[in-house]
């Protein structure tokens, strides 16, 4: 995000998963920095670890980065004073406005003004749209919002500044090369990648980790900013060739923001919170090994990762659901219940054994009846190589004739198996595979039926995770940074998926400059059973692909043709994602609807195996998933096998049941439903099947 005044730059780094590592911000106040050394500094760039952090060579490195960074920051603050104290007014969320001063007045200021407790709690600002550190100078007239760690602005604040604390204590004890530190993706807490040399840590190192974090907490060390030149940088930042060769892509006439917090000084885009004290509970939580750029053939990094919140409680309560989510692990749970596996000769694609295909099969059988209802078309495309998504060949579809304003919207559907070469390392269980499918659909419609088809699919959203138990989160994500198309049709496209979501009458927010590069788009957050964030469905609005497409269709004027709109949309996501998904949140105990063993049959003994197998068979050939436990075991090992085995019901036979032909009907949590005529259960199976419980 750049920052406010200065032109918007894309940023030009990017970490394994995509974070952004550096910002550049323009010239536009160039009158604010130190002038421009004229010639480009001679860099010594070297990659060698010290044996420590405390090493002479590493204590004159981070002397230096100081000196450096203590000087630019005294020429900024004097020039801001010169050059500052014009009056200028700071309008709040609720309306009422604020006096200030150009260059002096910071955010910190005004909230110490609204009140004591709100000074305390803010951790970050947003300045006309633009994430803003509290203790950074208004620049002009503003509106101004402040956020505390509630806000999903203050937490990635939060842990973004929490991922320099973690840097600040890796550099100091072990005297590593930095390399990036963001806060993670829609997740929780925050990492740092270094480069050790010869150095590998594992959990014997955490507790040293955390207590250097902790000192740093303590010292309430603030986070200071200074925008430096390229050329400046390269000084500051000389020993490290990691933070080099970030800097050598970057513009040569643009500057970049530097951030400082005790002994770190770092290159970064912040913002940051005011200080280290905010940080009241740190902890490191495991290292993995990475690469430089997510490039195999670069240099081997290790990722330490760590969590933080701002106070202990609240830590505690994170830490007693990382370890319910242990239990939950859907690769262990998945592997118990037999639903699927993966093995070496096929790497990141799933093994569905046959209660697992029951799953999914009745997740895509979920999604194609609702498809039916709401007027979407399935298609299947003959494959001649592995396809990394369906976009193009629905553009095909449509094109392989003339298409009339009638017609529209189309919606087309496609189960079609996709192909992604993920890396090795980035695999994990179903949640990241190299082969899936997804419930993916493309919308063609006519930008006047935009707002009408992005509702219809809120609405296809909201009653498929209504069905789930998931609550969510909308945000609208606009224009990034770099995109293709004209600002006018974004601007449109912008609208439209405002107004729907305005139409839709659910809570939504901003997300500025998260869009894709063709156009912007609606980002569904879903919360499971644990309160974890996933990102499953997607809105996407594409008013560029049908122009590299060339499609048209013609309007009722015959003698023009029209461009079509494409939306982009799904609603499970990655059926595998998805799966595991819902089986963590279920923490395997699967739903009547969807559960692979709806109901076993267990004999009190072999006497009345032939009755169990009757039953078996009556509820059987009704559609339902269900088995008879004919072995020679005591009755009580039989359910109590059943139940751990998460059959929805267990239907015990004996003498009794079969003279009256019922079942004695018990579940997996030992709730006792007493006796029921066989045909009164299969009326209640078939009604608790169609409401989905």
């Amino acid at each position: 995000m750049a920052e406010a005044g200065e032109t918007a730059l894309p940023a030009l780094v990017e970490a394994v998963d995509g974070s952004p590592a550096a910002a550049v911000a323009s010239g536009k106040n160039k009158e604010k920095i130190n002038s421009k050394a004229k010639a480009k500094p001679k860099v010594q760039a070297t990659g060698q670890v010290p044996s420590g952090g405390n090493s002479e060579e590493q204590k004159r490195i981070l002397e230096k980065r100081i000196n450096i960074f203590e000087k630019l920051q005294a020429e900024q603050k004097k020039h801001r004073e010169e050059i500052g104290g014009e009056a200028i007014k700071i309008t709040l969320p609720d309306g009422n406005v604020k006096e200030g001063k150009k260059w002096i007045t910071t955010p910190l200021d005004i909230a110490r003004e609204i009140s004591k407790a709100l000074a305390e709690n803010a951790l970050i600002s947003e300045v006309n749209g633009v994430l803003w550190d509290m203790g950074r100078a208004l620049e002009s007239d503003c509106s101004l919002k402040i956020f505390n760690f509630d806000t999903n602005e203050g937490r990635d604040t939060f842990w973004h500044s929490s991922a320099h604390i973690l840097g600040e204590s890796l550099e100091q004890e072990y005297g590593c090369k930095l390399c990036i530190g963001p806060c993670t993706t829609r997740g929780e807490g925050f990492y740092y990648d270094a480069f050790y040399g010869d150095v590998t840590l594992n959990e014997e190192h955490f507790d040293r980790i955390s207590k250097q974090a902790d000192k740093a907490v303590k010292e309430k060390q603030p986070f200071e900013r200074i925008e430096v030149t390229r050329e400046q940088a390269l000084d500051i930042f000389s020993e490290n060739k990691f933070k080099v060769e970030i800097i050598q892509e970057l513009p040569e006439d643009k500057t970049i923001t530097v951030y400082r917090c005790g002994p770190l000084v770092d290159l970064c885009r912040g913002p940051h919170i005011p200080n280290t004290s905010h940080v009241k509970a740190f902890s490191t939580q495991k290292a993995s090994a990475s690469y430089w750029r997510g490039q195999a053939d670069r240099e081997s990094l290790q990722r330490v990762y760590g969590i933080s919140f701002p106070d202990k409680k609240k830590l505690k309560e994170w830490l007693t659901v990382q370890e319910e989510a242990k239990k939950r692990d859907h690769r262990v749970v998945g592997l118990h219940q037999e639903l699927f596996f993966f093995h070496p000769l096929s790497p990141g694609s799933s093994f569905f054994l046959p209660y697992g295909t029951r799953i999914y099969n009745k997740l895509m059988e979920f999604i194609r009846a609702e498809y039916r209802k709401r007027g979407y078309e399935e298609v299947e495309k003959q494959e001649f190589g592995l396809k990394p998504m369906n976009c193009p060949g629905h553009c095909l579809i449509f094109d392989h004739r003339v298409r009339s304003y009638r017609e529209l919207p189309i919606r087309l559907s496609d189960f079609g198996v996709l192909h992604r070469n993920e890396l090795s390392g980035a695999l994990s269980g179903l949640t990241r595979v190299r082969r899936f499918q997804q419930d993916d659909a493309h919308i063609f419609c006519m930008e006047s039926q935009i707002k009408d088809e992005v509702k219809g699919c809120l609405e296809f959203l909201e009653y498929t995770y209504n069905i789930f138990g998931f609550t969510y989160e909308l945000e609208l994500s606009t224009r990034p940074e770099k995109y293709l198309g004209e600002l006018e049709t974004w601007e449109r496209a912008e609208k439209g998926l405002e107004e729907a979501l305005n139409g839709f009458g659910k809570p939504w927010q901003i997300n500025a400059g998260d869009g894709a590069f063709y156009g912007p788009k609606i980002d569904i957050t879903v919360f499971d059973a644990l309160k974890r964030k996933f990102q499953c469905a997607t809105i996407q609005l594409d008013f560029q692909l049908p122009i590299r497409f060339k499609l048209k269709y013609s309007t009722q004027d015959e003698a023009e043709m029209g461009r079509p709109v494409i939306l982009h949309r799904a609603i499970l996501g990655s059926v595998e994602r998805m799966f595991a998904i819902l089986l963590e949140h279920y923490a395997g105990k699967w739903p009547f609807w969807l559960s692979p063993r709806q109901a076993i049959v267990c004999p009190v003994s072999k006497k009345f195996v032939d009755y169990a197998m009757k039953v078996r068979d009556q509820l059987h050939n009704a559609g339902f998933y269900v088995e008879a436990d004919t072995s020679d075991k005591k009755i009580d090992k039989k359910v109590r096998e059943a139940q751990l085995a998460q059959f929805n019901y267990i239907l015990v036979v004996g003498e009794l049941e079969e003279s009256s032909d019922t079942v004695n009907v018990r579940t997996r949590d030992n709730q006792v439903h007493g006796k029921k005529p066989v045909t009164e259960l299969l009326e209640e199976f078939k009604a608790e099947a169609a409401a989905f419980r």
